[in-house]
């Protein structure tokens, strides 16, 4: 018998899906507030236009009606948004909370109505007379770039929001002398992150403790607050954030919008709880849109497929507004191109735009080209020079004794296996045998992607980022007078299982059960303040913090002991399920002492403790993590195109993943299998269109098609795992990678079966029409080809 159960990597079931599946959960919606008031928000219909008058005289006449208020009225009680960190290449911006002389995009802010409930707010809203001086609009990101352009933001002159370049080595010389150079683009379409619940928010103001207390699904409730305080011009003790469950979220719920900084102005002003809730026409007009960029790489081979240089051309839609840095989304990209491949001459040029579109931000997975662009590049090599595409990637690919290797983009790859996972996915999907064909009714196709997923974040990558905060992440853990165990750290849940897998590393670093422990997440005023959930670092960051902090709670509670049982020191003694125990060879034996007792000691007898040990059992830790930690995985997916429709059909989908040391084998399986349905409906149906007036032409889901069940093949998923060195159990990370890998696997895939009739696309989704097209498209060039 060991000292210790090890829970970490036992698939338990996920503790919070009780609520959740059996309607106990407890969503902004489901919060009541006595006397609480309701907000709509005036949009703008054009893309772009000038303010001109605002009339708002018959909304205040409609019974009902509390307030109504414009940019104007709430610039008196809100400072400006400015993003302008210190990095080159970045222009800074500023935003105020609503607009106030000129709208940027169809669904900006123009007014805000405050009512005695959300029908009569709707009402009143549309009473509201705007009468607006429409403007020329760019919707187009190289459009935008030209120097003839219509200025989204007057105050940079210029639609270049921000010009990121970086070298190693010598790529141009490389280019220049090369045997070949092939180039290849890219092009990936804007998307949005359409969570099941949308934006909404609770503001109450008390003016006796003059105190703001904001109930918000949030993925990062303290750096929210810390927003708050700054714009409000409050004190971080006055605002207290509480994020309740979250129905979905996938990055669109980590800033804070104007719709929500405007509601805590208006509880401020009112003296009155005030709440918001956007319905989905809103969400997908203007919470946040992501996604939307184009790639050229330019890559000097020789005639065996071999990389000598490689450079990386990018140009991002940014949006009408910077609610982040604006290099900060496409610089991952450029960080992360080469991955697992040894390329040391190698650089790139990042250009992103400002248009007038919704705002841009991180989407799960916000690097999720990277792995697209660098695999599609080497397929595009290997049908050039008439290669096999999975030997192109083994001549290109690090052999193991060459990590830990700094990449060009200048961070550290180590604790991957790559070659690993690819030969396991080549096996696995019988690529020995495979050749792309057609049978005459379909062309069938198959696909690689390997995909190297950075994690973590560490204050390091933040930093040389613009990013504001830090990337550490903090912990506290008591054990109640009864026993129990109670652990909190600055993380918030939006479906990720933390209450389940966040119990069983403390139960192991404590020596507990996790039945035991009680996880509570997503408050400011109990958690301890910490980065938040975002970028895969919800294990490798949260709960690496956790394990910390229960390891001192472990070694506090064993020098209780060792006092209780009259003994100098710890030595023989251990903690196995709450109960003191002596470890003997082979097994261990009760000492009759278990957590209970010593909480009973620690809080109720402190003249029994030894002498310098506090009373209670209250545990604090901070942990910054190394600022990028990687997994790594290869897909790989068989595919068939029907000739005369264009349909795709997906046959096997296939993942051989090392995400480290995996704490809830459930957990992880679902959240990777999670993330390959996300990819994958975003490279066969997502897309939001704008016309070139900026009219955004799909808001609604009519327009905005998402994948369903039915759309989605059954994945088969294999552990390959090599733990982290550099994080406490080996953790790293996997939410991110199935997004990337789905992308490059059916994007690879689907070019593999249009090589049959000499065709390529380069721009997602892979709709039918579009694969039509190309198909026809190849067919009609080889037939004039045949004429000529």
């Amino acid at each position: 018998m060991s000292e210790r159960e090890a829970y970490v990597g036992q698939p338990r079931p996920r503790r919070e899906d009780h609520r959740l599946l059996a309607g106990l959960a407890r969503y902004v919606d489901d919060i009541k507030v006595a006397g609480a008031l309701h907000a709509a928000f005036l949009r703008s219909p054009h893309g772009h236009a000038r303010i001109v008058s605002i009339d708002v005289t018959a909304a205040l006449e409609l019974l009902g009606v509390v307030t109504v208020v414009t940019g104007e009225d709430l610039a008196e009680d809100v400072t400006d948004l400015t993003v302008a960190p210190p990095i080159e290449g970045l222009r800074p911006t500023s935003m105020p909370v609503m607009p106030v002389d000129r709208v940027r995009f169809q669904g900006d802010l123009v007014a805000c109505v405050v009512a005695a409930d959300r029908y009569v707010a709707e009402e009143a809203m549309e009473r509201i007379v705007v009468e607006y001086a429409e403007l020329p609009a760019v919707s187009d990101m190289f459009a935008a770039l030209r120097d003839d352009s219509v200025l989204v933001d007057e105050a940079l002159g210029t639609n270049l929001v921000a010009r990121r370049v970086h070298r190693a080595g010598d790529p141009e010389a490389r280019l220049a002398a090369a045997p070949r150079v092939i180039e290849a683009e890219f092009h990936q379409q804007r998307q949005t992150h359409a969570p099941i619940e949308t934006r909404g928010c609770i503001a109450q103001w008390d003016p006796g403790r003059e105190h703001l207390t904001l109930v918000i699904g949030s993925q990062v409730p303290h750096p929210l607050r810390t927003q708050i305080v700054r714009r409000l011009g409050l004190r971080d003790s006055q605002v207290s954030v509480s994020s309740p469950d979250v129905g979905g979220s996938f990055g669109q719920k980590i800033a804070l919008y104007r719709e929500e900084l405007a509601i805590c102005a208006l509880a401020r002003r009112l003296g009155r709880p005030v709440r918001w809730k956007e319905d989905r026409m809103e969400n997908l007009l203007a919470a946040c849109h992501a996604r939307e960029q184009w790639c050229r790489t330019r890559a000097a081979v020789d005639d065996t497929g071999r990389i000598l240089g490689l450079t990386l051309e990018m140009v991002e839609d940014f949006g009408a507004y910077c609610f982040y840095p604006a290099n900060y989304i496409s610089e991952v990209v450029g960080i992360i191109l080469t991955g697992q491949y040894g390329i040391a001459d190698y650089g790139y040029e990042i250009r992103v735009a400002l248009t007038n579109k919704c705002g841009v931000g991180p989407m799960r997975a916000p690097m999720a080209m990277a792995s697209w662009v660098m695999e599609g590049t080497l397929d595009v090599i290997a049908r050039r020079l008439g290669l096999d595409p999975a030997e192109v990637r083994r001549r290109n690919m690090l052999a193991d004794q060459a990590l830990p290797y700094v990449m060009p983009g200048g961070e550290t790859l180590l604790d991957v296996n790559c070659a690993e996972t690819m030969e396991t996915a080549l096996d696995e999907i019988g690529y020995a045998a495979h050749r792309p064909h057609d049978d005459g009714r379909y062309l069938y196709g198959l696909g690689l992607c390997n995909v190297v997923e950075s994690t973590t974040y560490g204050s390091r990558f933040y930093k040389n980022s613009g990013i504001g905060g830090s990337g550490h992440e903090a912990a506290r853990i008591i054990v109640e007078p009864d026993g129990t165990v109670s652990a909190s750290v600055g993380m918030a849940a939006a479906g990720q299982g933390y209450e389940t897998t966040f119990a069983q590393v403390v139960a192991d670093g404590v020596g507990v059960r996790p039945d035991d422990v009680a996880v509570t997440l997503g408050h400011s005023d109990t958690s301890p303040y910490g980065m938040g959930s975002r970028g895969g670092r919800g294990a490798t960051a949260g709960g690496g913090a956790l394990y910390l902090c229960a390891a001192e709670v472990r070694a506090h509670l064993l020098r209780l002991a060792a006092h209780r049982l009259g003994l100098n020191a710890t030595d023989g003694l251990g903690l196995r399920d709450g109960r003191i125990v002596w470890v003997r060879a082979g097994g261990s034996e009760e000492t009759g002492l278990d957590v209970a007792d010593l909480a009973r000691t620690a809080y109720f007898d402190p003249l029994a403790l030894p002498e310098g040990m506090r009373p209670g059992l209250e545990f604090y830790r901070t942990y910054d993590p190394p600022p990028m930690t990687f997994s790594n995985s290869t897909h790989a997916c068989r595919v068939r195109i029907a000739r005369e429709t264009g349909r795709l059909e997906i046959l096997d989908y296939l993942v051989v993943e090392n995400c480290g040391t995996v704490i809830n084998p459930l957990v992880v399986h679902g959240q990777q299998a999670g993330a390959v349905a996300m990819g994958l409906s975003g490279t066969l149906l997502e897309n939001v269109v704008y016309d070139q007036a900026g009219r955004n032409l799909s808001a609604t889901f009519a327009d905005y098609t998402i994948a369903t069940v039915a759309d989605i093949p059954a994945i088969r998923i294999i552990a390959r795992a090599t733990p982290s060195s550099r994080t406490p159990l080996g953790l790293k990370g996997m939410a991110e990678g199935g997004v990337m890998g789905a992308i490059g696997a059916v994007a690879n895939a689907v070019n593999d079966a249009l090589s049959v009739v000499g065709a390529q696309v380069t721009c997602l989704p892979l709709t039918p029409m579009r694969l039509h097209a190309a198909i026809h498209d190849g067919i009609g060039r080889a037939a004039q080809g045949q004429e000529g």
